[in-house]
């Protein structure tokens, strides 16, 4: 049977319903007797609007810097482009730091590490310059030394040269022993008299007579490559050589045998005018052997 509106609540329901789904409920109200309370979620405080944003770049920026600096500086030709990194990230680590006590930043250690890393890129740096200064001053040193060696080699080696050239220029009579042994005397030269049939004397000229003696000092034999002597007059003119059919020239040519000795005689023409003085250049080996020079008045 249908209930009787009299036992209706005002809301519709019956006596003791419980309330539908969809019933309406004042919120503020107190839950009815043997419900749950219901759990009230504090609303989220709002973040209030143009908070800072934390500064950390001072401090990457010197924590790039000082790692740069620390790097350039373990290279002998690079700890010149050192000092600038490095001194950067001191100044930016610096920075860094003063911020994050301001609270400003909140990479402190990063800042502290580019200030240390700039400490040691500066100090690296300064001590790689000293020692790159003491390595070239050692090196300038030596180069000096080895110049002044060089020099001092030059002018014993001018010296010695000297005092070569100077022996072998000698008087006629006197002996100059060459580098292979052979001891060569040139005499000093006589009146020649060429044959009719002469060649290479001219008509008042003064033809003269060169002997050259040649003694092997040495153990083994040594053969004269070149035995023609060159005779030049007073002026430093060359002599012309006299070939005549008289057989008293003999040319030195062959092997000379150790304890021997070679003689050759030569005959040369002069001018009147420049008769007066001759010089004579003789090697036993022009190709390997300088010249040896005997000169002198001629009587």
């Amino acid at each position: 049977m249908p209930t009787s509106p009299g036992d209706q609540q005002p809301d519709g329901r019956p006596d003791g319903a419980e309330p539908g789904p969809r019933a309406e409920r004042d919120p503020w109200a107190a839950p009815p007797p043997g419900s749950e309370p219901v759990e009230r979620v504090p609303y989220p405080v709002a973040t209030p609007w143009g908070a800072p944003h934390p500064r950390n770049g001072m401090g990457v920026s010197a924590l790039v810097l000082g790692i740069t600096g620390v790097l350039l500086s373990l290279f002998i030709v690079l700890f010149w482009l050192a000092w600038l990194p490095a001194l950067l990230a001191l100044i930016f680590g610096g920075i860094g730091l003063s911020q994050a006590r301001k609270g400003l930043a909140t990479n402190r250690g990063m800042a502290l590490t580019g200030v240390i890393l700039g400490v040691a890129g500066l100090l690296i740096a300064a001590a790689s310059a000293v020692f790159t200064a003491v390595i070239v001053d050692k090196a300038v040193d030596h180069v000096r030394a080895k110049v002044e060696e060089s020099k001092a080699s030059d002018e014993s080696s001018k010296k010695a040269e000297a005092a070569a050239e100077k022996a072998r220029h000698l008087a006629f009579g006197e002996a100059y022993t060459f580098t292979n042994g052979l001891k060569v005397t040139v005499g000093k030269p006589g009146p020649f008299t060429p044959d009719e049939f002469a060649n290479g004397h001219a008509k008042d000229n003064k033809a003269i007579e060169v002997t050259v003696t040649v003694v092997n000092t040495g153990a083994e034999r040594v053969r004269v490559e070149t035995g023609l002597p060159d005779v030049s007059d007073a002026d430093g003119a060359t002599a012309e050589l006299v070939i005549d059919g008289s057989g008293r020239q003999k040319v030195i040519d062959g092997y000379v045998l150790p304890g021997r000795k070679a003689v050759g005689t030569y005959a040369f023409s002069l001018p009147p005018k420049a008769a007066g003085k001759a010089e004579v250049a003789f090697s036993p080996d022009a190709l390997k052997l300088p010249d040896a020079y005997w000169s002198g008045a001629l009587g």
